[in-house]
């Protein structure tokens, strides 16, 4: 039977694709104040705004490719039962080959009714050729559609979902997440303590946790390459 292989993946292992993080120097917050674009305050006080704001993260998501870390999550897929639980909301992962993808944050390529953002009946995916919204596009309740985001502020419907995975973890794996969005960062108390953990980065992170834990201080394609060789070896 193939280990368990658990990973929880953030904006760092897509930095090395071109699309932007949130959070990083220079990344969108900086640019897009998170109450304008990011919180369904926002989305009242100017949807227009909002609307475009994903628009152009759409554009800028197609014209990004899957790198070495995606690819190398994917394939290691041959050797382990793996899940990948993200905090990103690009499609990246699914594009490289991972076939079991939990999004927690949305999907950015989605659109559903601003009446009932999580109602799986008015969620329906863009096509690259038409990946925009706009004001009067409706859901098919009638209502407005908005980006499939969870925003801040809103609960994280998926949440259970991930916990579950962490608890059935052979080994745990963190790829370019600074684990300081909750909930998301505390999946790691819920992986068993025997689970080996690793952790993939090339700036320091501070865990929340006094666990041992295998640190592999570089960016995604190569901490993805050198967790391959560690995970063979083992």
């Amino acid at each position: 039977m193939k280990k368990h292989l658990v990973v929880l993946t953030g904006a760092g292992i897509s930095a090395e694709s071109g699309f932007a993080t949130f959070r990083d120097a220079g990344g969108l917050w900086e640019r897009y104040p998170v109450e304008k674009v990011a919180t369904p305050e926002g989305y009242e006080t100017d949807r227009a705004l909002v609307l475009d704001f994903y628009n152009g993260l759409r554009r800028q998501l197609l014209t990004a490719q899957p790198n070495a870390g995606h690819t190398g999550l994917a394939e290691l897929e041959r050797d382990f039962d793996v899940d990948v639980i993200t905090q990103n909301v690009d499609n990246l992962h699914e594009r490289a080959g991972s076939t079991r993808v939990l999004h927690l944050h949305g999907e950015l390529m989605k659109v559903c009714s601003e009446r009932a953002p999580n109602d799986p009946r008015y969620i329906r995916e863009l096509s690259p050729e038409h990946p925009e919204i706009h004001l009067g596009d409706k859901a098919e309740d009638g209502a407005q559609l908005r980006p499939f985001i969870v925003w801040f502020g809103e609960a994280v419907p998926n949440i259970t979902r991930a916990v579950e995975l962490c608890r059935t973890a052979d080994i745990f794996v963190i790829i370019g997440s600074s684990l300081n969005v909750y909930p998301a960062a505390g999946l790691l108390a819920d992986v068993p303590y025997s689970a080996p953990v690793y952790l993939i980065d090339p700036k320091p992170v501070d865990t929340h946790s006094s666990r041992p834990v295998t640190i592999f201080q570089t960016g995604a394609s190569e901490g993805v390459q050198r967790l391959r060789k560690a995970l063979c070896a083992s």
